[in-house]
């Protein structure tokens, strides 16, 4: 892969390498003191502040702070990029004509940029996600209980949809939520509420309530014998059950 980085560069060496990057489709970072200004289908603007701006060959666009895991401003794939030094200010200019949005981020000073000549072409590969568990338990229900039998995925209840809904060997009704990792009290407390939803469904019917995870904290485990609720240990194909929790 190969790599060009400026640091703390003027702003026409930087401008020289971002119209360089942006022509050959390579990936560019920017960190420095900037202000942001969008419109499109609102309008914002983004007072100065130290951010890290990334401009992918795709077009997207990322505006982050030093907080979240998300950027305080994006734009998407299909985008156009643009750099331009006006006013003392390097510009980042991003635009797309349908809808029509542009972002401007507009640097006072630079600290660092970088451009990647990125090759990458392989798929995400998710292994061990809950969809992986509840295909794991409709090809065995036993491995829920003896008898078990789903009639239905993602029923709805008034408390949200259930993973899995199905009837034991005496013909009650049973709801199954099912974890891909060990979980603490939240989870019982889930289950509860899909369980009493159900239960206003069919009263007196004893609805039951079974957590599949491949563990439980001390505490969701005293929650779970307080509430009536099971828990059963499943974990999903190649996934540790020793995973992280409360």
């Amino acid at each position: 892969m190969s790599v060009t980085t400026l640091h703390r560069p003027a702003h026409r060496d930087a401008l020289g390498l971002l119209e360089r990057a942006f022509g050959d489709g390579r990936m560019v970072t920017a960190f420095g003191r900037c202000t942001v200004e969008y419109d499109g289908r609102a309008s914002s603007s983004l007072g100065p502040g130290d951010r890290l701006v990334i401009c992918k060959p795709d077009g997207t666009v990322l505006v982050h702070t030093d907080e979240s895991r998300e950027p305080v401003n994006w734009q998407p794939p299909g985008c156009t990029h643009r750099a331009s030094v006006r006013d003392g200010r390097l510009r980042i200019r991003s635009e797309r004509s349908s809808p029509d949005e542009r972002l401007d981020v507009a640097f006072e000073r630079l600290e660092q940029v970088t451009a990647y000549e990125v090759t990458d072409r392989s798929d995400l590969t998710l292994t061990g996600s809950e969809e992986d568990l509840r295909q794991r338990i409709l090809d065995d229900p036993s491995l829920v209980e003896p008898g078990f039998e789903p009639t239905a995925t993602e029923r709805e209840t008034a408390a949200g949809p259930v993973d899995v809904f199905g009837e034991d060997d005496a013909g009650r009704p049973v709801i199954v939520e099912l974890k891909r990792r060990r979980v603490g009290p939240s989870a019982a407390s889930q289950l509860r509420r899909y369980v009493e939803a159900v239960d206003a469904e069919f009263p007196d019917s004893g609805v039951r309530g079974i957590l599949v995870a491949p563990s439980v904290t001390d505490r969701a485990a005293s929650l779970l014998e307080e509430l009536d609720l099971a828990f059963v240990p499943v974990a999903p194909p190649e996934e540790d059950a020793d995973g992280g929790g409360e």
